[in-house]
């Protein structure tokens, strides 16, 4: 049976889907069957052509509902602003379709959970997209932990400094409306916590929340904006309505951990970091240096001990057999990522057993569980950085837990 695609949004995460679909089939053995790309749909019937002419798609959708209703279409992903998914991922899930919908799962946790119920019910396959978990680098220190190589977790560091909102003069647009805590954190808070869940476990209790609007207002775009680009303002202004900043502790069942993400961390324009100290060592990565990590562990004469740079190749998970080039050394990028979290998603939906496939992507009850976090954080800065219990997720638990991070 050949599966045919759509992606719902021609923004800078979409466009990656749009190519990670493309791509997808040439990374490790041809087991997938053929793959038919259909649509790229999206309110703007001009970023819509230009997608789906720039990376082979049949035609543009301007509804997402003609993407719904059209039986050639198997496969979609949900690249839209958060207060959009519901609408679409039930309406699609109800047409049959398997949904790839990006993180956070929603911009409220009524949505979300009502998005699981829908998932729950429907026979096809749902799944969120937490791209950096693919990276080869985040997978090495997952393994790191599994294997028992740092020892037991102490702490764990993550950040992600970004800086596509360093500019006052940059747009108003959605990013900026929505209550406290639906900013940065929503953003790019959501990879973080994820990640550092993807590393020490479940986070329990979330305390020291905070939250900083750092540049008040933004001019009003004359245009369309898309992703975080510029585009001509007008001499109108309207207020920014969440955070630029936030920051929390967290509490996992073994260990702690720190959180900061900021989109105004000027010099960093894609600064995720993780930090991972245990009693036998510890090992860091950098988005920024994505082709490497840095490892320590606490082995022979104190003199000489210290963290050893780690050029990432075909020993560490993804690389072998996926890159044209898997040999050490060839450079990593995120848009390996989304090629990696596509091919894991169009595994599932082929029916190819989970042992002989890439890990699956996360599940939607899984999103859920992240936006629990992220409500903890927003409710402890409201309250003076108060400690906030994380509800215990739905379901059996998180599986990437359990899995092992190499193909």
């Amino acid at each position: 049976m050949t599966l045919g695609i759509a992606v719902i949004g021609a923004g800078m995460a979409g466009r990656a889907h749009a190519a990670a679909y493309r791509v997808a089939p040439t990374v490790y053995a041809s087991t997938l069957p053929p793959l038919r790309y259909v649509s790229i749909g999206d309110v703007s019937a001009e970023l819509g052509d230009l997608a789906a002419r720039r990376f082979g798609y049949e035609r543009s959708d301007t509804s997402w509902r003609a993407i719904a209703d059209d039986p050639a279409i198997h496969v979609v992903s949900v690249v839209v602003a958060n207060r959009l998914h519901r609408e679409m991922v039930e309406g699609l899930l109800a047409a049959g379709k398997h949904v790839l919908c990006e993180k956070p799962l929603s911009d409220t946790l009524v949505d979300a959970r009502a998005m699981v119920d829908a998932a729950d019910s429907a026979a096809s396959v749902a799944r969120i997209g937490f791209t950096y978990r693919r990276a080869p680098g985040v997978a090495a220190l997952r393994d790191l932990i599994i294997s028992g190589e740092l020892g037991k977790v102490l702490h764990v560091d993550a950040r992600y400094w970004c800086d596509y909102a360093a500019d006052p003069s940059g747009p108003i647009s959605w990013r900026y409306k929505g209550a406290p805590g639906s900013g940065a954190l929503a953003d790019i808070g959501s990879h973080t916590a994820y990640l550092a869940e993807f590393l020490a476990g479940d986070i329990s209790e979330v305390s020291g929340g905070r939250f900083t609007t750092a540049i008040a207002e933004r001019p009003v775009p004359l245009g369309a904006v898309v992703g975080h680009g510029q585009v001509a303002v007008s001499d109108e202004y309207q207020p920014v309505e969440n955070d630029d900043y936030a920051s929390f502790s967290a509490k996992f069942a073994d260990g702690i951990g720190v959180v900061q993400v900021s989109r105004v961390a000027a010099g960093h324009p894609n600064g995720l970091a993780l930090e991972v100290f245990g009693d036998k060592g510890a090992a860091k990565w950098e988005q920024e240096r994505p082709a490497e990590f840095h490892l320590m562990l606490n082995e022979g004469p104190a003199r000489s001990r210290g963290y050893r740079r780690v050029i990432i190749g075909p020993d560490h998970p993804y690389v072998a057999g996926g890159l044209p080039m898997d040999a050490p050394g060839v450079g990593l990028g995120q848009n390996d990522g989304f090629v990696y979290q596509a091919r894991a998603f169009l595994e599932e939906v082929a029916g190819i057993e989970e042992t002989e496939s890439l890990p699956r992507c996360a599940s939607f009850g899984e999103g859920v569980h992240n936006m629990e976090v992220l409500a903890a954080v927003a409710e402890s800065a409201a309250n003076g950085g108060a400690a906030v219990t994380v509800p215990v997720q739905r379901g059996a638990g998180r599986a990437v837990q359990v899995e092992e991070a190499s193909r």
